[in-house]
């Protein structure tokens, strides 16, 4: 069984986190991707505290994906550091986690 996990990233705009769904998906990366926002985020950049309006990704996908799915993020994403981050998803129906497998092609179970 593969392991499933849901990868989180921020965008600086709806166009652009609509732009990261598009690619992961379309190359079978992520089986969905889910846009929330706005969000207001506050970090450290450059030595200060920032705030800034940003756009939250949410994608399913399985962990034998996750560097191929950072590197497509990368491709199109405009942050010099973008947040790329995996949270294992540590169940789930047995239904869903099975269409995940069949749409990125992942595991044993993957259709030819």
């Amino acid at each position: 069984m593969a392991d499933y996990i849901e990868v989180h990233v921020t965008a600086g705009d709806r166009g652009e986190a609509g732009r990261i769904c598009r690619v992961v998906v379309e190359r079978r990366l992520a089986a969905c991707a889910q846009v929330v926002g706005p969000i207001t985020s506050t970090y450290w950049w450059e030595g200060k505290v920032e705030e800034a309006e940003e756009w939250l990704v949410l994608l399913k996908t399985t962990a034998d994906l996750f560097d191929e799915l950072a590197a497509g993020v990368r491709e199109v994403h405009s942050y010099d550091v973008p947040e790329i981050i995996a949270v294992p998803v540590l169940e789930g129906s047995a239904d869903y986690l099975a269409w995940i497998t069949q749409e990125t092609g992942s595991g044993s179970d993957a259709p030819s």
